[in-house]
């Protein structure tokens, strides 16, 4: 055998559905083009630009947040860890070779 080792790049992936998104990610992907889609209904007249705009800007947000992208999930999760680290409260402890040395 050589001692090659096949090690898969993303375990994780495997436990997706289509192998990016979690039930989360349709639910608000669901939820973002259900709004949409009752607004377009309501709103069937002619309207001017902006307002299709404001329209359509359920189904947007949420195809960006379930976007993903490198190095993380999608945009949700490295928006969550993004106000997680500036936000949370940190407590580091020193480990380092000069540990006597401040006392």
């Amino acid at each position: 055998m050589n001692h090659n080792y096949l090690i898969p790049a993303n375990s994780k992936k495997s436990m997706m559905i289509l192998g990016f998104f979690t039930w989360i990610d349709l639910i608000i992907f669901g939820v973002g083009c259900t709004i949409t889609l009752t607004l377009l209904l309501l709103f069937n007249d002619k309207v001017a630009f902006g307002t299709l705009l404001l329209i359509l800007s359920p189904a947007l947000i949420s195809a960006f947040l379930v976007m993903p992208v490198p190095n993380y999930h999608n945009i949700l999760q490295l928006i969550t860890n993004i106000v997680t680290f500036l936000f949370k409260r940190k407590r580091l402890y020193w480990k380092g070779w000069c540990i006597r040395d401040g006392e």
